[in-house]
């Protein structure tokens, strides 16, 4: 069971952690390891283009090593069709129906391409795949992507590697509200804050890669992130109070 008692479905896998780690911008697999280890993660995605399947790059076989499962990812994508064959070039390498599909428009925002996208997770969860969709924080396309068979919606607190946190978390509790899949906070989370606002705004769990592995102390990072994912499920679980203009005394006056 999860730190918070609950355990994270996705399709038909099942996870203890509610925080899932990228390992992009790791200064050396000794770090990674660190903080693998103290995020307590158990899904991690790895770019199928930087990835040597054989374990060449040294990071699969680390994941396998901490029996951490394998999230593939078809970063670097810019087309339905392109994202397709990595998804299945990944699955025949790595025998998992697991796949983070990705569909960016261009280099400079990495923003998701919404029509590249929908078609690529129509053709994938057609496919077989279990798919989880990094998105815009837009409902509607949320929606349609939860329509055509995605296990999981990952929204965009904020474009990749910014650290700017969650922009619109209007959008992000719009996103959830409506959602019969688990909704993943997907990038932009800059600091433990941000994934605790994540959790208390009905996610279901936080992917995050930058805000590790290029911290300063990624360890530390780690298990920042691994508390505040905890506490977000927790606050979220147990009620806030509700948010008041004019002052109200705790204890009432007799």
């Amino acid at each position: 069971m999860t730190e918070t008692g609950d355990q994270l479905l996705i399709g038909e896998h099942k996870l203890n952690s509610r925080l899932i780690i990228g390992t992009g911008g790791a200064s050396s697999l000794a770090a990674l390891e660190r903080a693998l280890v103290a995020s307590g993660t158990e899904l991690t995605t790895v770019a199928m283009r930087r990835a040597d399947a054989e374990g060449g790059s040294g990071v699969l076989e680390l994941l396998r090593r901490l029996g951490i499962k394998l999230l593939p990812n078809t970063a670097g994508c810019r087309s339905a069709a392109e994202a397709v064959l990595t998804a299945r070039l990944a699955r025949e390498a790595l025998d998992t129906d697991l796949i983070k599909l990705e569909v960016h428009a261009d280099d400079r925002t990495l923003l998701p391409d919404p029509l590249e996208t929908l078609d690529a997770a129509e053709q994938l969860a057609a496919d077989g795949f279990t798919v989880l969709v990094y998105t815009n924080d837009d409902p509607v396309l949320a929606l349609r992507l939860e329509e055509v068979g995605c296990a999981a919606v990952m929204p965009l607190g904020a474009p990749i590697g910014t650290g700017l946190g969650i922009r619109n978390p209007h959008n992000i509790e719009l996103i959830v509200s409506r959602a019969r899949v688990p909704v993943v906070l997907d990038a932009g989370i800059g600091t433990a804050s941000d994934a605790t606002l994540a959790m208390e705004l009905g996610c279901d769990a936080v992917l995050l890669s930058t805000a590790v592995t290029r911290a300063q102390d990624p360890e530390r990072m780690a298990l920042a992130m691994r508390s505040a994912v905890t506490a977000g499920r927790l606050a979220r679980g147990a009620g806030r109070i509700p948010q008041r203009f004019w002052a109200q005394a705790s204890s009432p006056p007799r």
